[in-house]
């Protein structure tokens, strides 16, 4: 499976509002500029986005964008499926039924296609936008653990090395 472009960016922006989610609207250049994509294709996105009701839009000074929905409700498949269209790149589930049906000769080719693509509809219909988050969450506080251990076991090197040098010098 492959994600467009338009599909990565429509994921992104998506990320950015679960992350702002329940602060009010976001306006497009602020979506823009946080996640470096490009303004006017986002526009595009996020109109077809609220045309499935994903996002809700709000006029005004204080206008933008904002999640229609809990980011706990909003499933990465159904984005997906959106912006970029089925799942998988081997056709349809029902597509690779009628194969495995009809031509004997390759069945099993056809069924681990469809095995493929049954694997990963069921990840991305159990991932949410707040899974995302949460995992996404939980990995950076990992590094920042890793990294203050590692400033920890680093700095009194630094300090000793400079300080004896200063000596030896």
């Amino acid at each position: 499976m492959k994600v467009s472009q338009k599909g990565l960016y429509a994921l992104q922006a998506l990320m950015m509002l679960t992350r702002r989610y329940n602060q009010g609207a976001i306006r497009i250049r602020d979506i823009a500029y946080e996640e470096s994509l490009p303004e006017k294709f986002l526009e595009l996105i996020l109109l077809e986005l609220k045309n499935a009701r994903i996002v809700e839009s709000v006029r005004g000074a204080k206008g933008g964008y904002a999640l229609r929905r809990p980011p706990s409700e909003i499933r990465l498949s159904e984005i997906i499926r959106l912006v970029d269209g089925p799942l998988a790149p081997f056709g349809d589930a029902e597509q690779l039924r009628g194969l495995i049906t009809r031509d004997a000769d390759h069945r099993a080719l056809y069924q681990v296609f469809l095995d493929v693509r049954d694997a990963a509809a069921k990840i991305l219909d159990n991932t949410t936008l707040a899974d995302l988050m949460n995992k996404s969450s939980a990995g950076s506080k990992r590094r920042t653990e890793k990294k203050k251990k590692s400033e920890a076991s680093v700095l009194p090197m630094v300090v000793h090395g400079s300080s004896s040098r200063g000596k030896d010098e």
